[in-house]
């Protein structure tokens, strides 16, 4: 196989955490590192450090719960801003701007496209995170977004962040409370015997990662609503609403049902008439922590779901 020679090496690191708490990034790696400051300082002006996929060499960056930070063994090129193969080089050259669905001095939402990393990986730096840091940052350099929640990469639809390091931390410590609806649209093989119903289920993880239905309680519980919209004799289009948020949820209890969701290389039984994972976060609506109002986000259903109907 022909090697891409776009493809960015994979980065060694030396180390890695999740953020507990907000913080500096020097303190933070201070407090981590035994190391001395003017040490922790070369790491950050050599391009050692990563937050989120990025390279941060600001030392007053601001972390906030749940952001991971990295170490690399070497400097890191910023491929985010220099590889043509590999996301935003310019805002005016950036697609995102057509995937915000909201925006205002405190949140960012957008239509997330399948096919894009919520946050980056070891193998693939770009991500929504990485598009929306570049935009906030066109507009205020010292401007970065706040990871409220994640979509898997094969699925489309709403992914919001906010602006406000503040309103992130009053949200993250309340936000299976504070988020009143999680809808997503499915498209799945087959015709539904039962049109509407609730699944209630626990889910484990094997050593290879993939979850299953487990047959005793002593997995996650997990909570699906379904509706169908519409179905012909291949398939079903249906309105779904989580009550918890379970990794790879929907697509597992579904599957378990005997009618996977179309194009899911991990649960499904090989329908992919679209070329993508048939599921899409449909609408996102939270309390906002302060203000106490409604907030709710809609993404457009894919036109290339209905084409099938």
């Amino acid at each position: 196989m022909k090697k891409n020679v776009n493809e960015p090496k994979p980065i060694a690191y030396t180390h890695q955490w999740k953020v507990a708490r907000s913080a500096a990034l020097l303190e933070y790696l201070l407090g981590k590192l035994d190391l001395s400051r003017n040490s922790v300082k070369n790491l950050l002006g050599g391009h050692k450090v990563l937050v989120n996929g990025s390279v941060v060499t600001k030392f007053d960056y601001p972390l906030a719960k749940d952001d991971e930070v990295k170490i690399a063994k070497n400097p890191v090129r910023d491929d985010l801003k220099k590889d043509k193969a590999a996301g935003p080089k310019t805002p005016e050259r950036s697609p995102f701007k057509k995937w915000i669905i909201y925006e205002d001095d405190e949140f960012l939402a957008i239509n997330k496209p399948s096919g894009l990393l919520s946050v980056e990986s070891d193998k693939n730096r770009e991500s929504a995170y990485s598009y929306a840091s570049a935009y906030l940052k066109a507009k205020d350099p010292k401007a970065r977004p706040y990871i409220l929640h994640r979509i898997d990469k094969d699925t489309s639809g709403v992914l919001v962040f906010a602006k406000d390091i503040k309103l992130h931390s009053m949200l993250k410590m309340h936000w299976n409370e504070d988020i009143k609806l999680r809808k997503y649209i499915a498209v799945v093989s087959g015709k539904m015997s039962q049109k509407e119903g609730r699944i209630v289920s626990f889910l484990k993880e094997n050593i290879n990662n993939l979850v299953y239905v487990s047959e005793d309680r002593g997995g996650k519980k997990a909570i699906t609503n379904y509706k169908v919209l519409k179905e012909n004799p291949r398939y079903s289009m249906l309105d779904v609403v989580i009550e918890t948020g379970r990794k790879n949820q929907i697509r597992v209890q579904l599957e378990n049902l005997g009618h996977p969701v179309i194009g899911d290389e991990k649960y499904g039984d090989g329908e992919d008439p679209i070329n993508r994972l048939g599921l899409h976060a449909s609408e996102l609506i939270f309390i906002h922590p302060v203000t106490k109002q409604k907030i709710s986000l809609i993404a457009p259903v894919p036109k290339e779901f209905n084409k099938l109907f």
